[in-house]
């Protein structure tokens, strides 16, 4: 907890201010059953009038604003006033505190949100893949939400429990020393309580974070793959794994509640005893009220002390409560502001000189960080020529993802070394080597946003007369006019209002949009059909002449036309060569093709 402390140093002043408001209004509170008392023996009682000389403090108030000749309901107006003008005193720095410890706990919340959320895109696939998104959602909603009221507590009721706490047993025993004697008996009872309590539910606290990534994680998975649900008729599946997951996060709250409660019972069972206790011993000595100095007045402001002091206790168990889940969030937020990137970027801007091989990989391998046996690719050497249009085909499962992956340094090679011009990609900076680079993924990722807002994407600065360009250039204009609104028609949720073969395409508009050096299309035609594909490829060879294509496909009719075409087999490349020579040459290149023109001259769909 200690390290995220320095996320509140932009706010010290605020988080000093709110403290000493606070000690402010707590003043003001502790002076009111004293006032109250004078009212009650001074002003109500028959001879008060005879007994305020009694107190120097009273005695001196109604002297000095009324002189020696003043009435009861003088008393009464006087002391009144007097305790209405403190309420509003206190009332003032109340809010005041309520103010600067919102705006000092809420600015350190959006400081902290903001830096974990930078870690968290910071992060490599393989370390979003390990904390879960579930659990991710959970760090930067519930966790961090759990500390912000945390801080805000502890800049008030940090100082009201054990100033209401301290002030209310002196102000006791100042009234009468054999009042401390309540709490002598009565406050151990209650530390007791608590410490017991909450030894038992503080370890319930993280385990009760943990149950709530599950849940997360589960309506997470069902609502970005509601259309699997549905078609598989999974529903009752899933709401039974819901169901699951939802009722341990239950049992674990519910327990915790259980033990909570505990608490308040017991709170309300000393106090209620401490107050009878109290009007006991005062009625005791109210009849040697000359002897002891005992009255009503005292009596009454008695018990709303240990009220006061019963409730601070009860504040502090709140407190510990607080303490004890902000303490869980904090440790798994730290554990995420804590995790260093697995993939750093290096010094290198990018150069203007273009070197004649755009991407060169030599003696690659490459194992997913959490897998064992053989590498998903070993042996890896290639090279790319700038403005080349170079194509990977090969069986489901061969690692053409995972190779591409290697060139934006979504994963780093285990083995070997990926150059871009020349350069090991290690050595230039993460956003100068993806900006040299489009790329469009297997399965095609659309944010909330227009058609217009998710193409831009590519480039923040395009125009829209740009963005329409790279849409016709990517088969998309036609559909996309066709809308209503036509490039300011939103985009549901992952595109969900979209067609496979539409993303696609505003997929792969987006990439255009950004004019990059090397351009990857990770299986990104599979929706379309061959007419707008070939019009597709057509386009990219026109607009594209100096740019590096890397393309990854299933069918041989998306890629013979490229320059090159490398065969991947079980994680290495058997064969590199154009179409022509490659049914000639590779035995596995002309097993694929056969394969497909056998399925097209039946009939059968090529894709």
């Amino acid at each position: 907890m200690k390290k995220l402390f320095r996320y509140l140093k932009p706010y010290s002043f605020l988080a000093v201010i709110s403290p000493l408001m606070m000690m402010g209004e707590v003043l003001a509170d502790l002076c009111l059953p004293f006032l109250m008392s004078f009212i009650v023996d001074f002003g109500i009682e028959a001879d008060g009038l005879q007994t305020i000389t009694d107190s120097p403090l009273a005695y001196g108030i109604m002297s000095t604003l009324w002189g020696k000749d003043f009435t009861q309901m003088q008393i009464i107006l006087t002391f009144g006033l007097l305790m209405l003008l403190i309420t509003l005193v206190g009332g003032f720095f109340g809010v005041f505190c309520a103010y600067t410890a919102a705006r000092a706990a809420q600015g350190f919340g959006n400081d902290l949100r903001r830096d974990a959320y930078a870690r968290v895109m910071s992060l490599s696939i393989e370390q979003t893949d390990r904390f879960t998104t579930g659990s991710l959602v959970t760090r930067m909603t519930n966790d961090i939400a759990m500390i912000v009221e945390f801080i805000e507590q502890m800049l008030r009721m940090f100082v009201r429990a054990p100033m209401f706490l301290i002030g209310g047993t002196v102000m006791l025993i100042l009234l009468d020393a054999d009042f401390g004697l309540v709490l002598l008996f009565s406050v151990p009872v209650l530390l007791l309580t608590m410490i017991l309590v909450l030894s038992r539910a503080i370890p319930m606290y993280a385990k009760l974070q943990r149950r709530l990534d599950r849940v997360n994680s589960v309506v997470q998975e069902n609502v970005s793959g509601a259309r699997v649900v549905k078609a598989y008729v999974s529903e009752e599946q899933e709401s039974a794994r819901f169901s699951r997951a939802n009722d341990d996060l239950c049992d674990v709250n519910f327990r915790v509640l259980k033990l909570m409660a505990i608490i308040s019972p017991v709170l309300l069972l000393i106090q209620n005893g401490a107050v009878i206790a109290l009007i006991w011993i005062g009625g005791v000595n109210l009849g040697t009220v000359e002897a002891t100095g005992m009255t009503t007045g005292t009596i009454m402001a008695g018990i709303t002390y240990v009220t006061q002091v019963v409730h601070s206790i009860m504040m502090v168990t709140t407190m510990f409560q607080s303490v004890s889940r902000a303490m869980a969030s904090a440790t798994r937020v730290r554990e995420l502001l804590d995790t260093d990137p697995a993939i750093l970027g290096g010094t290198q801007e990018g150069s203007d000189a273009q070197a004649p091989v755009a991407i060169r990989m030599k003696d690659v391998s490459f194992r997913y960080p959490t897998a064992i046996g053989r590498p998903v690719l070993h042996d890896i050497n290639l090279e790319i020529r700038r403005g080349e249009t170079f194509a990977i085909i090969g069986a489901t499962g061969a690692g053409k993802t995972s190779l591409v992956g290697l060139i934006p340094r979504f994963y780093d090679a285990t083995d070997g070394s990926v150059e871009i011009d020349g350069v090991p990609i290690g050595e230039y900076r993460l956003d100068a080597l993806r900006q040299k680079i489009g790329y469009v993924m297997q399965k095609s990722e659309l944010f909330s946003d227009t058609v217009e807002g998710n193409i831009r994407w590519g480039d923040p600065n395009a125009s829209h007369d740009e963005i329409r360009d790279a849409a016709r250039a990517a088969q998309a204009d036609g559909f996309i006019t066709g809308f209503q609104d036509g490039y300011d028609t939103p985009i549901a949720e992952k595109g969900a209002s979209l067609s496979g073969g539409q993303k696609q395409r505003i997929s792969i508009a987006r990439a255009l949009t950004r004019n990059p050096e090397i351009l990857i299309l990770d299986d990104s035609t599979s929706a379309l059909d061959l007419a707008t594909e070939a019009r597709l490829q057509r386009e990219l060879r026109e607009r594209l002449r100096d740019t590096t294509v890397v393309m990854i496909a299933q069918r041989i009719a998306s890629v013979q036309s490229a320059d090159r075409i490398a065969v991947l087999e079980n994680g290495t490349i058997t064969a590199c060569a154009p179409h022509d020579e490659l049914l000639k040459s590779s035995p596995t290149y002309r097993e694929i093709y056969r394969s497909q023109m056998a399925a097209t001259e039946k009939g059968g769909d090529a894709q």
